[in-house]
């Protein structure tokens, strides 16, 4: 009978102790230098007193039940309630992650359970491809150099063509680490340029989401693909030199049809002598001989009804002859008493002519 009661409390606390059980999460967890880190921990057990935080098995976080996140020594770590489940659970937050950072998170209850997760710290460098763009003929061959620099761990490095991946039998990769354990990674691609295209080089480690990117553009210079009976480049080749020579056509009838127009607007020159021609009717009125006097070019006589045309030019062929000091006409109406001369007007829509016989 003195048994029975230790069984029963042997078996309470089996139970009490399965009640309590633990948990930390995420198992492990990889972020790059300088993002937060965040571990939940969380039990069942409710009597509890103390929750201890550990990075690589030193202390920097204390938590208590009744008071809750005690003061730390250090500002980069804190801890939040979390009401993710009706566990009773914190979580704990190192602000900004360090590569010394990396190793080991410790959750430990005090006198009940303990929990250990990872964390692992990255870092993220740079990736550059040489040039920022080539030329190239069809065929020829061309080489793409690529170079990520400052990573840790060593970083995944492709290449991309027109978006899709190149195979790695095709490009080489060495790397180089430095003393502050940063890694170093170049690599070659060559291929043959057959049309233009993107190329791109692409580097990450897991804790990128999207691996950092640097492109250059191969343009392929006299790509002209022919096909059977092709004859896109004839045609355009003859078009060309249709339209070359019809803007030389048009060139030439516009200079002709200018210089025949122009040649039309000019007036005719015209020999003349007035002495024999167009003054016939002035000379015998008057009894003696005719004196030329100034005439305009395109000016009609209105008296005789002939055309008299001449330039200034002209006139210096025609002689001036010698005429009587006194004429008398009555069918010219030309005698005037006070000045004794006799003036012949003639008016035209554009010029004065002017016959004086003195």
């Amino acid at each position: 009978m003195d048994i029975f009661p230790l069984l029963v409390l042997l078996l309470s606390c089996r139970i009490e102790a399965v009640e309590g059980k633990m948990t930390l999460s995420p198992a492990a967890l990889t972020v790059l230098r300088g993002d937060e880190a965040r571990f939940t921990c969380s039990t069942s057990y409710t009597h509890w007193t103390i929750m201890v935080w550990l990075l690589d098995g030193s202390v920097v976080l204390t938590i208590s039940k009744e008071g809750g996140v005690l003061p730390s020594l250090n500002p980069n770590v804190t801890a939040e309630k979390s009401f993710a489940s009706k566990e009773d659970g914190w979580v704990f937050v190192l602000r900004s992650t360090e590569r010394h950072n990396q190793g080991e998170v410790t959750c430990d209850l005090q006198g009940i359970d303990r929990k250990t997760a990872r964390l692992l710290v990255q870092e993220k460098g740079s990736v550059k491809v040489s040039q920022d763009h080539k030329i190239a003929f069809k065929g020829q061959s061309v080489l793409f150099e690529c170079e990520a620099a400052g990573w840790y761990p060593q970083p995944l490095l492709q290449w991309h063509v027109n978006d899709r991946e190149v195979s790695q039998g095709e490009y080489n990769i060495s790397s180089e680490e430095s003393a502050k354990s940063l890694f170093t990674v170049t690599s070659n691609l060559n291929m043959t340029a057959a049309k233009s295209s993107q190329v791109d080089c692409l580097a990450s480690v897991s804790a990128l989401a999207t691996p950092l990117k640097s492109g250059i553009r191969l343009t392929v210079v006299a790509e002209v693909v022919q096909d059977g009976d092709d004859c896109t480049v004839p045609l355009a080749v003859t078009a060309c030199l249709a339209a070359l020579l019809l803007l030389i056509l048009l060139c030439v009838c516009t200079v002709l049809c200018y210089r025949q127009r122009r040649q039309a607007t000019s007036p005719p020159a015209t020999w003349f002598n007035q002495s024999v021609s167009g003054t016939g009717s002035v000379a015998e009125a008057t009894g003696g001989e005719v004196n030329l006097g100034y005439s305009n070019e395109g000016c009609t006589d209105a008296v005789d009804g002939e055309v008299i045309t001449g330039t200034r030019s002209q006139m210096d062929f025609v002689s001036f002859l010698k005429v009587p000091d006194v004429v008398s006409s009555s069918s010219l109406s030309l005698h005037r008493e006070s000045q004794g001369q006799v003036h012949l007007e003639e008016e035209s829509s554009n010029n004065i002519r002017r016959i004086t016989t003195v």
